[in-house]
Parts: C-alpha cells; structure tokens; sequence
C-alpha cells in the first residue's frame, strides 16, 4: 500500500498543493491536448525514475497522451472500448482496474473524447461519478482531462464534487497558468491563487492588478467557447439551425442528411431492420420535436419508437379516412441514460456490476430491484418531471415501459416489464411523489425473475439493457368519476386461431374490450374479450347466444379517479357508479334475462352483453384497422402486433389512437400435413375441429403429463400452488433431458391462471420446455379453456414455439379418451420421489408407442393418436 506524498513530476507544482496522495483523482482543465501531454508525461518519467509502473487508459481518437516508446517497459497500455456505449465501456474498465488492483497509477485520455460516442455530458458525469469513487477506494493515482468550454456546468460540478483535485491549466502568450480549484484536504494561504508556470518555477500570482489582467484575459477566452450546455443540447440546436437553413427540402441536403443519421442513431438506433425502418420514415424535423419532449439523454426505446413509427407510417391511411381519425398524442420520453443515472446517483453501480456476473445474474437482482424500488432522483431531473406533470394537470397518464431491446424484431419482451397507470389525481406534490413511484417501479422490473429468465433464455443476458420509459396521457375520456377508453384491443396481421374454414389466416384479428386495454392484452381470469377476425367481423367463436354470453367481457379496468387508482369494476357496478351512455354502442340488452326477471317479478336490470354487435354490423371501425394493420405489416416487410383505443370522436366519427405497434412473433403455418387415414378409434386421444394454435404440424410426444382434472379439483388451494411448483420441476427435468423428448402437457382449465379454481396458477418460465400445452374443459369445476390468441401469454407461446390448444370434450364431434393416458405407468415418483403423495394429480407418461399431433389450418382438423 501507498504511503506518504507522491510527486507530480513537477517539483514546485508538489508544493502549491503539497503533493498527491494515494487515492488522489487529478481532473486538469485544458485547452488543447498538448498542454496535458506535457504535464501527463512529467508524471510518467517520475513514476519510470522510481520503477513504478503507469497503466495508460487509451479511448480517445486524439493523438496519444503518455509517449509510449520512453518508458516502453513500464507503461501499459489498455484499450476499452468506448464505442461500445457507457455500460460496456464503464464495465469493462471496472475490470481492467479490479484486475491490476491496489496502489496503481493511471493516466487517462481526455474524457471530452467521449462526447462524440456519447453525446452527453449526463453520461460522462455518470461515468466519473462511478471510477473516480473506486480509484480512490484502492488508492490509486489517477490523472484525467477536460477540454474546456465543452461541457455542461451541472457536469463540471458533478466532477468537481467526486474528484480530490481539479486544476485549470491556461497557456497564454506561451506561459502556462496553473489555478487549483480543489485539492481535497489539504490548504495553504496561496494554495488558490492562479500560480504562473515558468520553466521549474511555480509562482503565485498574489497581486490584484496581475490577477485582474490574468482573469479578464481568461474570460474573454471563455466567452468565445461554446455555450456551457450540455452536449446533448448542443447537438439539437445545430439540428434545429439546420432544419431552418434547409426548410424546403432538408432531408436532401447533405449537411442536414449527416446531422439526421447522427440523431437518428442517438435517439432511436442505427443497428437492424427498425433502425432502417427509423431513417426511411422519419426526417428531422420528427427527430427534433422527440428531442423538445424528451427529459434526459439516450435513446427512446423501442415502445416509444414503435408507437411514433405506426404512426407516421399510417398518416395517409387515416387522410383517406372520412369517419375515421387518428387520435394525436403528446407523450413525453424518458431518456434511457436516466436509468444509468438513476442507479450511480443513487451509489447502486457496484452492485449492478455484480448482477451482470455469472453468478449474480439472478443472486443479486433481488437486492437491486428492492433498492430500484425506494431510490430518489437527483433535483434537476424532479424539476422536469414536475414540469411535465404541470403540462398534463390532472389528467390520467401511463408510465410504459421502453427499454432498448423491447419490440424488437426477435424479442417482443410482451408483458415482461411493467406498465403503471397514474390517475394523477391530489395535490401536485402527490402526483409528483406518485409518478416517481411509477418510474421506480417500471425500472425495478428489469429485474423481474420471469424478465431475467426471458433475457437469458434468448441469449440477451450480456447485452446492454437500458430502460427508457414512455409517458403518455390515457387515451379516453371521463365517465363520472371514473376515466376509460371506449373500445380498446390488440390487433394482429395474421389471424393463428382460424376457428372456421371460411377464414383467411392473413387477414388479421383484433382482440376486443370495453375500457382500458389491460383486459385485452393480459389474459384475465373469469373473463373474455371478443376475438374478430377482420375479414369476417361478424362471425363469433360461439355457437349460441348462450355461449356468447357466458364467455364475454363481465368486468371493466378503468382509472377510478375518486380513489386515485386502477381498478376493475362489475358492469352491474359501473352502471350504478357512471355514465355509461356509451356502453350500449358496445353491448346487447340481455332480453332473455329481462324476461326472466319479469316473469319472477323481480324490480332488477341485468347487465348488457358486450358482444361489440351494433359495431361489428357497421364495419367502419374494423375495415379502418385491418387497413392499418396492413398497412404497417407492409411497412415492416413482416406481420405486426399492435395496441390501440377507440374513442367516439364529433359528428359521428370515431378516433383511433395507436399505442404500440411491434413486429409480431410469429412463424410460418407450415406444408400441407398428411394425415392418417383409418386410424383405429382406440388409437385417438383427441379429435376435433379448431381451438388450437400453431399453424400446420406433425409432432410426435414422447413423455406427456398429465394432470388428472377430478383429482385436481379436489385439492386445497395450496396444494394447487404446489402442483404447480412440481410440474416446473418436471419442466426442468424433462427439458435438459434429451432422452424425454418432446412433452405433451394436459391440464385442467388455464395454464398461468392467478386463480387456481380457473386452472394451474404456473409460471411461463415453469413451461417454457413444453413443446405441446393442452388445455382441458372440466365444466362441472368451472374450468374452461381461454384462447389467449393476442394476449401476452399467447406471444411468449408463440416466442417459445409451443403448440396450443384447447380440448372441449362437450362439444360436438370431439372425440376425446383420456383413458388411454390414465391406463399408462406413472413415472412420477421415478423422477420426483420426494413428491411421491401427487402421483394420483400428475402422471408423467412415456408410452411404449407415442402419440402424434396432426393439425390443418385450412380444415381446421386437429388429431393426437398413437
């Protein structure tokens, strides 16, 4: 370990700020690379004469620093690469540092360097903030640059505050000026003053007449600098000069052309097929309002990025609309670098790093998503978040997710970080204190077990993931006290459940509620939105009248502004509650309940039917999307997923508001498959038309598991939360396993149910080996299959590559014989011997000759036989 005092190489300068000490960090403020050179390599020849070794951190694209070839045996040289962006260059450096360990000595290339990766001095305050700190912990000695004038005052504090010495360094007239502005612990009376450098002499200026002419020389210098803003700024109003000297045709101009690829790649991304998608449809002036709502630096995120390019990509659909508009939005982007700085504000980067590990991937995220949770923001950032929150008053607004892998083509990340709704509702102070709770726990989700497994499992766990989020006022409009959308969906360009051979699998779907979209994404218990396929609107899933009622919306998510929440209401209770002028634009009176009421002479109102009818007979709403829809999937070169809302708009019209729009995970239907003809009936286990997803297949299960729906019916709740927890284990097992095969799982009701009476209450990450999921109907325990086609749960079916379908033993024509599983050996306890007691729930079954799943999407024919 170091003791005592080090030199600077310079003899007089050691005694204006009574040398460095080990764990010293020296910022020199300079104006031109020369002058650090000079002083840089006076440390090196100290530190050669004395046989101590200097690593020199080289990243910058300027000439080299410390001269190499004289002390060639005792200088190292290390090369991070700073192309990579912040983490990856912070992350690699910490380990170039943690590897040479204590009592070393570093020279470091100019930091201003790393603006033109960069492009925000947000980030290089971040990135000091989280070395300087861990030099000093193993006392090194550490020399570093700033080229003045070229940074923001908010970053050369944040360094003056981290740092133990700051020194300006002026050359003017060929002298060299000294002035230290910090040296930490230590004071003389002339420790301050400007000192005048000649040859090896160091003498304070203490006249007031020479200090005058000194700093009135010096100020005029910085006058003529640049603007001290901070660099991201900079660059957006060098776009917005341009945008005005090329106003006719700015996007053919080529300085203006260079300036848009350059903000394009910052804000957006200049990597894959949305990056391109980016520089087609978008032009400057596009990158430059993104800019004036955005708070912080760093890009959007893909959310943010596909809600702007779905529509921008639509503005001729809609202007070739004459009842049909798009509704605008005014939405705010947090940049990602909030996120970074967020967590080195909050002194969290240790132990992010130590999450990035191998061995903290999962170990540490507990710890940091916990900490994500209760952190403060610094006070510039809550002063533009307040400013926000005074632009949308009290108007409900959405805090969504938009990290920077996100919507991605390849990684849709669907429902795998949160989205929070503010009602906004209170005083400013609690709508501030509640919308920094909303970014907190957005951020905290990244951490997220099922979001971490997502990563790893997709091979992303070692890319930089940064959270930008989108801030969006709620589409939708008030209904007492309480705020919704009208009609609110997902809709997809291709249509995976054909549930009748009159349809076309490429003319899209769209998923259907009444109020907030929640219910139509996530696949909700004891609830069902309406699925309509966009090339025949009008034909239902359900056979009958009856049908349709049961399985329809009974339940409405909306923003309870008197409670200042999210919150799901019965219609029965919305009814009593709101206006609901509107719901019956939507929904059927139920006469044959009227009639029923009457006939008992009951004085009571049953809820309407949300069957979308009226809506669907029109058709304006459902040609205007499949238009959309089409239009973006040929935008995209590829089938999309989209979010909207529809609010009814004046004079009869309808507003459409696009919200998100991402390629859609999707695979190809598949051949024509070939299927068995006269096959013997004790060789079927199931036979039936529709209820399932995955296109045309021919697979063959080798082990299935089975879970027996009388015998799980019978269960207390929590041993349905364990039969859960064993079928993930078998999930694991069998997955790694390649003598198991593919695996066929049957169970009762809904898999990922939160409701263990609906079905099994597992995890994705709990199936995620499952190459077949089979639903089954137990209608006399309530358990009915959902087709989630559209939800959340469906896209990570689809991502996985699982095949899904339901079986409804009551329906007609469906053959099913469950039997011929029951009759095979349980292996169960072979394989899990502690949970021996659940081998009359799950039987885990490896026949001696397999069964083999056959579907046709075209004929809609679904075949499981041995």
């Amino acid at each position: 370990m170091m003791t005592g005092r080090i030199s600077t190489g310079h003899h007089e300068l050691d005694t204006v700020i009574d040398y460095l000490r080990p764990g010293d960090n020296v910022v020199w403020q300079i104006d031109t690379i020369e002058q650090y050179r000079q002083y840089a390599n006076r440390f090196v020849d100290y530190a050669a004469e004395n046989g101590h070794t200097v690593h020199y951190i080289r990243f910058g694209s300027h000439s080299p620093v410390v001269d190499t070839d004289r002390h060639p045996k005792l200088v190292e040289v290390h090369t991070p690469d700073s192309e990579a962006g912040f983490e990856s260059f912070a992350s690699e450096l910490h380990q170039i540092i943690s590897t040479i360990g204590r009592d070393a000595w570093y020279v470091f290339d100019c930091l201003s360097d790393l603006l033109e990766r960069w492009s925000s001095d947000l980030m290089l305050g971040n990135f000091f903030r989280i070395t300087c700190p861990y030099l000093y912990e193993l006392d090194t000695i550490a020399w570093f640059s700033l080229m003045r004038g070229q940074h923001s005052y908010a970053t050369i504090a944040r360094i003056r505050e981290t740092t133990q010495l700051l020194l300006d360094l002026y050359r003017i007239e060929q002298t060299d000026y000294i002035h230290p502005l910090k040296v930490w612990q230590r004071y003389s009376p002339t420790m301050f003053l400007p000192h005048r450098l000649d040859g090896e002499k160091c003498r304070p200026i203490s006249s007031s007449a020479d200090a005058a002419v000194l700093f009135s020389s010096v100020q005029t210098r910085q006058q003529q600098a640049e603007r001290q803003i901070d660099f991201w700024d900079r660059l957006f109003l060098t776009a917005e000069q341009a945008a005005d000297l090329c106003q006719d045709k700015p996007e053919e101009d080529p300085y203006c052309r260079r300036i848009f690829v350059r903000l394009c790649g910052l804000l957006i991304g200049d990597e894959g097929r949305i990056g391109e998608l980016a520089q087609h449809w978008f032009n400057l002036s596009d990158l430059i309002e993104i800019s004036r709502r955005q708070i912080g630096t760093g890009k959007i995120g893909g959310k943010a990025v596909g809600m702007l390019l779905s529509r921008k990509i639509t503005e001729e659909v809609f202007r070739n609309q004459e009842s049909v508009q798009a509704e605008p939005h005014d939405s705010f982007f947090l940049g990602s670098d909030l996120f970074y700085t967020y967590i080195v504000h909050n002194g969290w980067w240790k132990l992010r790093m130590q999450q990035k590990s191998a061995n903290g991937y999962f170990n540490s995220a507990e710890k940091l998503r916990d900490h994500l949770r209760s952190g403060e923001f610094p006070a510039a950032i809550r002063e533009k978040f307040q400013q926000m929150l005074e632009y949308f008053g009290q108007s409900p607004i959405i805090v969504r997710s938009s990290s920077l892998l996100e919507d991605d083509f390849g990684n849709a990340f669907a429902g795998k970080y949160e989205s929070v709704f503010c009602a906004n509702q209170g005083t400013p102070e609690d709508r501030a204190a509640a919308f920094e709770q909303a970014v907190r726990q957005v951020y905290a989700s990244m951490f997220d077990e099922s979001a971490l497994a997502y990563r790893q499992n997709r091979g992303l766990d070692s890319r930089d993931e940064q959270m930008a989020l989108l801030v969006q006022r709620v589409s939708g409009s008030y209904h007492g006290s309480c705020f919704y959308p009208w009609l609110a969906g997902v809709g997809h360009s291709r249509n995976l459940y054909v549930w009748d051979i009159r349809l076309d699998p490429h003319a899209g779907m769209i998923r259907l509620v009444y109020g907030l979209g929640t219910r139509a994404v996530d696949r909700v218990d004891g609830d069902y939105p309406r699925i309509i396929a966009l090339d025949q609107p009008r034909l239902s899933v359900h056979s009958s009248r009856e049908e349709e009622k049961v399985y329809s919306q009974h339940y409405v998510d909306l923003l309870d502004l008197g409670n200042n929440a999210l919150c799901t209401m019965e219609l029965k209770e919305l009814q009593k509650r709101c206006s609901t002028d509107d719901l019956m634009l939507a929904a059927d009176t139920d006469w044959e309940s009227v009639r029923q009421l009457r006939e008992l002479r009951i004085k009571s109102t049953p809820p309407p039917i949300i069957n979308f009818r009226a809506i669907l007979q029109e058709g304006r709403i459902t040609a205007a999307l499949q238009m959309i829809i089409k239009r973006l999937e040929q935008a995209y070169e590829w089938p999309v997923d989209i979010e909207f809302t529809i609010n009814p708009g004046m004079n009869g019209d309808y507003l459409i508001s696009l919200l998100q729009c991402r390629p859609l995970q999707t695979k190809q239907f598949g051949s024509t498959i070939n299927f068995p003809e006269n096959t013997p009936t004790d060789n079927i286990l199931l036979q039936a038309e529709g209820g399932f997803m995955g296109g045309n297949a021919c697979i063959t299960a080798d082990t299935i598991i089975y879970v027996e729906p009388a015998a799980y019916t019978v269960l207390p709740e929590q041993d349905r939360y364990q039969t859960a927890r064993i079928i993930g284990l078998l999930n694991n097992i069998l997955g790694q396993n390649k003598q198991a095969g593919k695996i066929m799982l049957i169970g009762p009701g809904r898999w990922g149910t939160t409701t263990p009476s609906l079905g099994i209450p597992i995890k994705f990450s709990e199936i995620n080996h499952i190459n077949i999921l089979a639903e089954e109907a137990f209608e006399t325990a309530g358990m009915i299959p959902e087709i989630a086609f559209g939800s959340h749960f469906f896209l990570d079916l689809v991502e996985a590559d699982i095949f899904y379908l339901a079986i409804m033993p009551h329906k007609r024509g469906v053959v099913y014989r469950p039997g011929l599983l029951t009759s095979q050996p349980n292996l169960l306890a072979d394989i899990l011997p502690a949970h021996s007691d659940y081998a009359s729930v799950i039987k885990v079954l490896c026949p001696d000759r397999n069964f083999t799943l056959f579907s046709d999407i075209s004929s809609q024919k679904l075949l499981i036989c041995q």
